[in-house]
């Protein structure tokens, strides 16, 4: 697996090494060790997550204020646009998003560690989506932020509308959200 930096040093895009041939292909999508050795992080991975969405479906900003989780994510059917947002007020990058193309096809994993908020938009007909956290999901602590925030400026590729949740189009701005400190 190869690390690559982001304009966020604690987000990270990692690169599995692909063994293919005419039969199909093989990839380790995660091994404890090698994760350790490679970012130095010490994950507890304590639960796998899996969505399924269509196309112009767009999903979050969304985080946990209590019991704040990493997530490892991958999409393993489809394509998505995949944001993580710096929400640590104390951080020299609060506030500030690095988004990455995550696909079936270029099988990279997106490590989004705890003090940031999460979101996709599904840029195939379908997109599958997985991902580990590193804590268990919490309802009482769950909070979302405005996906079209202006003071974050996300450029989402939009083709269409975005498909949101009603919890979706009720998020806070990030300057009136609950964050951390």
């Amino acid at each position: 697996m190869s690390i690559v930096q982001t304009k966020i040093p604690e987000v990270l895009q990692l690169e599995p090494k692909v063994f293919a041939d005419d039969r199909g292909f093989f990839f380790e999508a995660y091994n404890d060790r090698k994760f350790a050795q490679e970012t130095g992080i010490v994950a507890n991975f304590v639960q796998d997550n899996h969505s399924c969405s269509k196309q112009n479906v767009l999903r979050g900003l969304h985080y946990q204020i209590q019991q704040p989780q990493g997530k490892l994510v991958r999409a393993v059917v489809g394509t998505i646009f995949d944001v993580a947002v710096d929400i640590r007020k104390s951080s020299t990058t609060f506030g500030k998003w690095v988004a990455y193309e995550l696909s079936a096809e270029n099988k990279r994993l997106l490590w989004i560690p705890p003090g940031f908020a999460h979101g996709f938009l599904v840029l195939s007909e379908v997109a599958e989506v997985l991902y580990k956290a590193t804590d268990y999901y919490a309802p009482q602590g769950d909070r979302t932020i405005l996906w079209n925030d202006p003071d974050l400026a996300i450029d989402w590729p939009l083709s269409a509308s975005p498909i949101l949740s009603a919890k979706d189009q009720a998020g806070k701005y990030l300057r009136t959200a609950e964050v951390f400190d």
